[in-house]
C-alpha cells in the first residue's frame, strides 16, 4: 500500500510540471482573452467598457471595417495554409524517403543538413530570403538576366511571386522538421514486411502503398495536422519579407490582430479575432482528423 502511495506521489510530481505549465501558459491566457474580447478595450488609455458579444458580431457583420479586415486577413491566410501543406507534407516525405535508402553515415549527415535551417531564427531567414527575391540587385533576378532568362521580377511587389517568394522560404526553413519525424516513423516500420514483400516480387511503389505509408499513417495526420496550425499561425516571413504588401494581399491574420491591437488600439477586438482564428483552426484540423479517422476504417 505504501509502495502504491509512493508511486502516485512520483506520478504527479513528474506530470505537475506539464499541468503548471500547460495551466500558465494556455489555459489563463485563454480564459484572459476571452474575457478581453467582451470589452471594448482601449490600449492606449486603458479605458474600458463591457459590450458582451459586440465585438463578435463586428468582426462577422458585412461592411463593418472590422469584418473587412478580419474576412480580407482569413481569405489571405487559409490560402497560404492551401499553398503551403501540400509542398511541406509532401516534400519532406520525398527526402525521408530518399535519406533511409543511404548508408548509417551518410543518413546521419544529411539528417542533420536539413534540420540545421530549421534552427535558424525567423528573422534570419527572412533577411537572406529577401535579399534573394528582391527586385533591385538581388541574386535571382541578377544570376537571371546574366543568364538571359529574362527582365526581373518583381518578387516582393507582384502576384503570385509574392505567395512564391513566401512559400520558398517557409519550405526551406521547416521542411527539416517534417523530415525528422517521418525519417523516425519510417526507421520503425518491420523490416521483416520488406523482406517478405522482396520475396513476393513487390516493387518499390507496391512496398511504399502497401507497407510504409499504412505504416506510417498516423504520423503522417500528425504531421498534417501540426503543418496546418503552424501554416495558420504565419507571421515572420509576411511581416519581414513583404511587410504584408502588395496591397496587402499577404496580410494574415495574425498582422491583422497586430493591426486591430496596436494601430486601431483595440484590445477587446483583436482578442475576439484570436478567438475565432482559434475556432477555426480547431474546426479545420478536426474536420482533417476525423476524415482521416473515417476513411482509415
Amino acid at each position: 500500500m505504501k509502495s502504491k502511495t509512493q508511486s502516485i506521489k512520483w506520478a504527479y510530481l513528474f506530470v505537475s510540471p506539464f499541468v503548471i505549465c500547460f495551466v500558465l501558459f494556455w489555459l489563463l491566457p485563454l480564459v484572459y482573452g476571452l474575457i478581453v474580447s467582451l470589452y471594448e478595450w482601449n490600449i492606449a488609455s486603458g479605458k474600458h467598457t463591457f459590450v458582451g458579444l459586440d465585438n463578435y458580431k463586428s468582426l462577422l457583420t458585412p461592411g463593418d471595417i472590422y469584418n473587412e479586415l478580419f474576412v480580407n486577413t482569413l481569405k489571405n491566410t487559409l490560402l497560404f495554409v492551401v499553398l503551403s501543406v501540400p509542398p511541406l507534407v509532401l516534400i519532406s516525405l520525398g527526402l525521408a524517403l530518399m535519406i533511409d535508402k543511404l548508408p548509417t553515415r551518410l543518413k546521419s549527415i544529411y539528417r542533420t543538413v536539413f534540420f540545421l535551417s530549421y534552427s535558424v531564427s525567423v528573422t534570419a531567414v527572412s533577411a537572406v530570403f529577401r535579399w534573394l527575391f528582391n527586385e533591385n540587385g538581388g541574386f535571382i533576378n541578377s544570376a537571371a538576366v546574366s543568364l538571359g532568362l529574362g527582365e526581373p521580377v518583381q518578387w516582393l511587389n507582384s502576384q503570385p511571386f509574392a505567395w512564391i517568394t513566401i512559400l520558398i522560404a517557409t519550405v526551406w526553413w521547416t521542411i527539416g522538421f517534417n523530415m525528422m519525424l517521418f525519417i523516425n516513423a519510417i526507421d520503425e516500420v518491420d523490416g521483416t514486411v520488406y523482406e517478405a514483400a522482396d520475396l513476393d516480387g513487390a516493387g518499390g511503389f507496391t512496398k511504399f502503398f502497401a507497407i510504409t505509408l499504412p505504416e506510417i499513417r498516423n504520423v503522417g495526420i500528425f504531421i498534417v495536422m501540426t503543418t496546418i496550425i503552424a501554416s495558420f499561425n504565419l507571421f515572420g516571413q509576411t511581416k519581414l519579407i513583404t511587410a504584408g504588401g502588395p496591397s496587402e494581399s499577404t496580410n494574415t491574420l495574425i498582422m491583422g490582430i497586430q493591426r486591430a491591437v496596436f494601430d486601431m488600439n483595440q484590445l477587446g477586438m483583436g482578442s475576439a479575432m484570436a478567438i475565432l482564428m482559434g475556432l477555426i483552426m480547431m474546426v479545420v484540423t478536426g474536420a482533417q482528423y476525423f476524415l482521416s479517422y473515417k476513411n482509415h476504417k
